[in-house]
């Protein structure tokens, strides 16, 4: 004889627990959005790892329907990092190449802001100069400004002075537009600091760099990952100023620039574009991963008073 399902499950302390009806009907909410959600990036893996004949003549999901007669291969990824395959190799393709230049928009664009936002939250919180509260206000009054607004100005002073297609002028676009978020977020962090720290840095001798490097920099750890989580997103997946202030030059494309092209030269290549789509997932992931546990602290960090 078998017994009813159980409504009731024992704590650790032993005591009888029991799970409301709602818990169950969020968690149900929850599983449904995210199967919805996260269905789309299964289509593009599995379409990133079939043959091109298998793509254009049946969809993703006939490999869930029919999994016997599946068929499965790397060459799509091979390909799209222009190693050579079957005696052919598609030179135009090369995302090894757009890899690497992404990276190197992205790591200096996510270092720079980080470390001039630090020691301009620094001083908003714990220096006193005059102005400090209306040149505060004047930053953060900067989110509003649509990046859109500004890029025509730019462009104009980096062709006069020679940045226009270099990664510098890159650099110093992304952190420009990357400030006054970087600054607030920090500052919402340092200000909650306790002063005794500080007075005691004071007395020990130390001047305003010491305690920034010394103290500032390691106890900000979760809200510079946090700020750094999204400058990174955000200058990875940037089009918009790459095609602004890079060049068309092959040579200096980011990924984002050549899966543009890729769309244009071959928009019926799905299997080639979902693969190029997979590849320039791979570092944000790892990035996002590596940090997440940063990343609440930092983005919660003086939300509440201690």
């Amino acid at each position: 004889m078998s017994s009813a399902a159980p409504t009731r499950s024992l704590s650790r302390t032993g005591q009888k627990s029991h799970v409301k009806p709602g818990v169950i009907v969020v968690y149900a909410i929850l599983i449904f959005l995210t199967f919805i959600w996260i269905t789309p990036t299964i289509g593009l893996l599995i379409s990133s790892v079939r043959p091109a004949d298998a793509v254009s003549t049946s969809g993703w999901w006939t490999v869930l329907t029919n999994p016997g007669e599946a068929e499965f291969t790397l060459d799509n990824y091979r390909i799209a990092l222009g190693i050579e395959t079957g005696g052919r190799k598609y030179a135009n393709v090369n995302l090894l190449s757009a890899l690497v230049n992404t990276i190197a928009v992205a790591v200096p664009s996510t270092i720079i802001p980080i470390l001039i936002a630090a020691a301009a939250a620094y001083g908003f919180a714990w220096i006193r100069f005059p102005g400090r509260r209306w040149l505060f206000i004047l930053i953060v009054g900067l989110m509003s400004v649509p990046l859109q607004v500004s890029l025509i100005p730019v462009l104009r002073d980096y062709i006069k002075v020679g940045l226009n297609g270099t990664y510098l002028g890159v650099w110093l676009a992304h952190t420009g537009f990357g400030l006054p978020l970087a600054v607030y977020l920090l500052y919402n962090y340092v200000s909650t600091i306790p002063r005794d720290i500080f007075e005691s840095a004071f007395i020990d001798g130390a001047t305003h760099f010491t305690i920034f490097t010394r103290l500032i920099l390691p106890l900000s750890t979760p809200a510079l990952a946090s700020f750094a989580v999204f400058q990174f997103l955000w200058t990875w997946n940037d089009l918009l100023v790459a095609l602004v202030f890079l060049s068309a030059d092959a040579g200096t494309q980011v990924l984002t620039q050549r899966l543009l092209g890729l769309m244009g030269s071959f928009g019926q290549d799905w299997h080639l574009l979902t693969a190029g789509a997979f590849i320039s997932m791979i570092l944000p992931l790892t990035v996002f991963f590596l940090l997440q546990r940063y990343f609440v602290r930092g983005l919660t960090a003086g939300s509440v008073k201690q």
